[in-house]
């Protein structure tokens, strides 16, 4: 069984185009991997978080992985948004990796200890 997500494109409230965060999923057999593309930072980590709990939701993953493969910058509100998702995730027993975080985005993590509690590749 495969199941995708409607690709979300998260804006400023004003309307803006400069701070978006787009995020799809795809789940097959209860791997859950979701995409996330732009800024993650104070803007767009409530509506993140939305998104990827309306993922969880549907999916009912045993395990999640969050592609940062083409996220263009992170502060500490991504941090946040992985550890929501860690605690929801893990609640249920699954567990949640991180994979292609580019290295700025690797600094950010490995300065918070993120890297001693969930799987990076």
């Amino acid at each position: 069984m495969r199941w995708d997500m409607p690709r979300g494109i998260l804006k400023e409230e004003n309307g803006s185009e400069e701070c978006t965060m787009e995020i799809h999923s795809r789940e097959q057999d209860r791997k859950l991997t979701i995409f996330l593309k732009g800024e993650l930072d104070h803007h767009g980590a409530k509506q993140a978080m939305e998104q990827i709990g309306y993922a969880i939701d549907a999916a009912l993953p045993r395990s999640v992985v969050l592609d940062f493969g083409e996220v263009d910058f992170m502060d500490s509100s991504g941090i946040a948004v992985v550890l929501k998702t860690q605690r929801r995730v893990g609640s249920s027993g699954g567990v949640v990796q991180i994979v292609n975080a580019s290295q700025q985005v690797r600094k950010v993590f490995d300065a918070a200890g993120l890297s001693r509690i969930i799987a990076m590749k």
